[in-house]
Parts: structure tokens; sequence; C-alpha cells
């Protein structure tokens, strides 16, 4: 018998989850997004999460945690603990995506680095224009982005219109331009190992 996933993600994956969902024919697999705005403040992050385990805990066999520590401190995975509930591997979706020997040597090579997702690409004049009062305080940029040298753009996809915008973004912040792509198979690789595994325990059971 199927045993029915729940996965808890970050509205930031919720394009590559579907995605990879999708391609994998997982339709015991149900997605739930928190909103991508918790990045500006990570300290929500873990209650956010212990209230979607607590309130489906009940209805799913299993639930993975889609989120990397995320600026928590810790603090995550201490709620994870309590419910015995796994995520991602890494401090954050930056380390997930490249891997942490590459994401390593992209901070050692220079540590002002600052890093886009497809995600963050698409959406910069929210989250960081907007969410950070650059639009209405633009003297501000410089005491947010002052200590970085360059933007890394981290891209899951091939895609064409995605590097022009993230090319744009690091010449608004004055900051050197670099692309990488990463693609999502680390991302996925990890969800098969976990739905494999608990497919297998109710096997067994």
């Amino acid at each position: 018998m199927t045993r029915s996933v729940l996965l808890i993600a970050c509205g930031a994956l919720a394009r590559d989850l579907a995605q990879i969902v999708r391609l994998n024919r997982w339709q015991h697999v149900r997605i739930q997004c928190l909103p991508p705005d918790l990045h500006n403040q990570p300290e929500r992050i873990p209650a956010a999460v212990r209230d979607l385990i607590e309130r489906n805990r009940r209805q799913y066999e299993d639930i993975f945690v889609a989120y990397a520590d995320c600026g928590t401190g810790g603090k995550l995975d201490a709620v994870l603990r309590e419910f015995d509930v796994e995520r991602l591997p890494g401090a954050h979706c930056y380390e997930f995506f490249t891997g942490r020997d590459d994401f390593q040597s992209l901070s050692e090579a220079e540590a002002g680095t600052f890093y886009l997702t497809d995600f963050l690409v698409r959406h910069f004049d929210r989250l960081i224009r907007k969410g950070l009062g650059l639009d209405r305080r633009p003297e501000l940029k410089d005491a947010y982005f002052g200590n970085y040298r360059r933007l890394v753009y981290l891209a899951q996809n091939n895609d064409p219109e995605l590097e022009r915008l993230a090319a744009c973004h690091a010449e608004y912040l004055e900051l050197e331009y670099e692309h990488h792509f990463t693609g999502s198979h680390r991302v996925e690789q990890q969800l098969q190992e976990h739905v494999v595994r608990w497919q297998h325990r109710g096997e067994i059971a």
C-alpha cells in the first residue's frame, strides 16, 4: 500500500518541488508551502513549521521538511526532533542546491558573496528592493551590501531571461556577476531517498 507523505516546504522551493513530484509520479506526496518572505524573518520559521506538523501529522503517515536550517540557529532542528521529522541537509538552500563542497569553494573564493536562486531572481524587487526598503531609502543599499564584492546566481534552470535579470540585479547592487548552474538534482536525490526509505519501512511493517 502506498503511504501518504507531506512535504512542508519553503515557498521559494514550490516550483522545483512540484516539478520533482510530477516527474517522479509521486501521487501519494503532497506539498504545503510556507511564505517565502519568512527568509527575512527566520526566527518565525520554527513556529510556522511546528504549526503545520501539528495540524497535519494525523492526516499523513510521513512528513518531510524541505527547509535547511535557514538562519534559525538550530531552532528548526529542535522542533523537528520533537516530532521525529527529517529535513533537507545543510545550513541554507544555497548549500543544498550546490552541495556542501561546492558551496564551501564558492565561499572561500570570495567571502563577500551575495547569492541568488531562480526564485530570488524572479522576486528580487519584492524581496530585496521593497523587502529591505531600498525602494524608499536607496541610501540603505550601501549599508546592506557595502561589504559584498560579487553576486553569484545559482541557477536551477537554464533560462536566458533569468540570467539577464540576475545580471541586472548585480549591476543594480554594483557587484561583480557570476553564473553557476546547479540544477535541482541534489534536492531530488534527497527526496527520493527519503520517500523510498519510508515506503520500504511501510512495506515491512
